[in-house]
């Protein structure tokens, strides 16, 4: 079967490209490196992750909703819970509402929106996670017992799917 490398970048459409362009390079602290007119692309440093943010022109300008069918959310990774706490107290700076970090099985959440209502959230792995994630990045672990630790990491006992 193919397969890919991970996440290249995200398209998020927006109603302002000027206050989304702050938001995503003065709050979160990408930068633009390219601006085509409809849309611009903004880059994380070091990381590479990139976004872009555009503009349609025919857009209902209807604002963003996780329950109508499309992104529910798009998830950034955080270090651990103290670089959760260090982004709650950025946000907090930049007048940005969030949510209180939430701890959970799989690590810790922080949400909060961007100036669509595009839901975001920053998420820290708790550490069975983390060790998860580094023995499947070996490539060495097969579905079946990917199942079993994740049913583990919440709790549940493994029920295969049919």
């Amino acid at each position: 079967m193919p397969t890919f490398a991970g996440v290249n970048h995200f398209a998020l459409t927006v109603t302002d490209l000027d206050v989304s362009e702050r938001f995503y390079t003065d709050v979160l602290g990408f930068f633009t490196v390219l601006d085509v007119g409809y849309g611009r692309v903004c880059m994380h440093n070091p990381s590479g992750f990139t976004i872009a943010l555009i503009k349609h022109p025919e857009s209902s300008g209807a604002p963003f909703s996780e329950l109508n069918a499309g992104l529910d959310h798009l998830g950034l990774a955080a270090a651990d819970r103290d670089e959760l706490e260090a982004w709650a107290e950025r946000l907090r700076a930049h007048g940005v509402s969030f949510t209180p970090i939430q701890d959970l099985p799989l690590g810790h959440h922080l949400n909060f929106r961007d100036p669509d209502g595009i839901a975001l959230e920053l998420q820290a792995p708790s550490a069975p996670y983390a060790a998860a994630l580094a023995r499947l990045r070996t490539g060495e672990v097969s579905d079946a017992e990917v199942l079993v630790i994740a049913g583990q990491m919440v709790g549940e006992e493994f029920v295969p799917r049919s």
